[in-house]
């Protein structure tokens, strides 16, 4: 037996019987490394991982490039770090467990909520409904750098009309602000709004989420 191995299933044992509330942040992704980085001690791997990013949630929404600058973070635990936040964005937005309804602002608000939790770049989404609230497609449009994100209207209408959408919701994230539209949100949604009239879809909503909290610009009387 090696000399972390004892360590290392003490530390799974606890996770097993008492879940994620018994680590701190640092733990946890200590645990995560013992799957990519055999036979060390990844306690000071798992601090340099969170000293760099600053948090366990940027950590987990870094590129496997970004995880690898790390010293002694190589291509295994980086894609395997990645891949933590890849499948839980792939569960929250998978079809596979059923129809998803999403017909009032609480339940998009929610949904949004969860999806953009662990990003900590601006990223935005467009989400496509029926009539009746139900979810067709989802896209990810664009992400990038804290503060911005590229906008494509061409995307935006050829993805309503290959979802045959009703209804559009879009959706972004201030990771380092507050969930308050900015000038250019307004401006952004009103350009997305003139759009999608042209063929006859309705934009719903733009939901914006920021430090565990979300606003509708609907709501806000934002859209018209």
């Amino acid at each position: 037996m090696g000399v972390h191995d004892g360590h290392r299933e003490r530390r799974r044992t606890l996770f097993r019987r008492c879940g994620e509330d018994a680590f701190a942040d640092h733990e946890l992704l200590e645990v995560l490394l013992f799957y990519a980085v055999p036979r060390k001690d990844t306690n000071p791997l798992a601090h340099a991982l969170i000293d760099r990013f600053g948090s366990l949630q940027a950590v987990l929404s870094a590129s496997p490039a970004e995880l690898e600058s790390v010293p002694e973070i190589g291509p295994g635990a980086a894609t395997l770090i990645a891949l933590v936040s890849a499948l839980y964005r792939k569960a929250l937005t998978s079809a596979a467990s059923g129809e998803v309804v999403l017909d009032t602002r609480e339940r998009i608000g929610d949904f949004f909520l969860k999806l953009l939790a662990a990003e900590s770049k601006e990223v935005l989404y467009q989400l496509c409904l029926d009539a009746k609230g139900r979810k067709l497609n989802l896209y990810k449009i664009s992400e990038g750098s804290v503060g911005s994100v590229p906008l494509d209207l061409r995307q935006i209408v050829e993805n309503a009309l290959h979802s045959k959408a009703t209804m559009v919701v879009m959706a972004h994230n201030h990771p380092s602000g507050v969930a308050f539209p900015s000038q250019e949100d307004e401006v952004a949604t009103s350009r997305i709004l003139d759009m999608l009239e042209e063929i006859g879809v309705r934009l719903a909503d733009h939901i914006i989420v920021a430090d565990n909290d979300y606003i509708s610009m609907r709501d806000s009387r934002m859209i018209r």
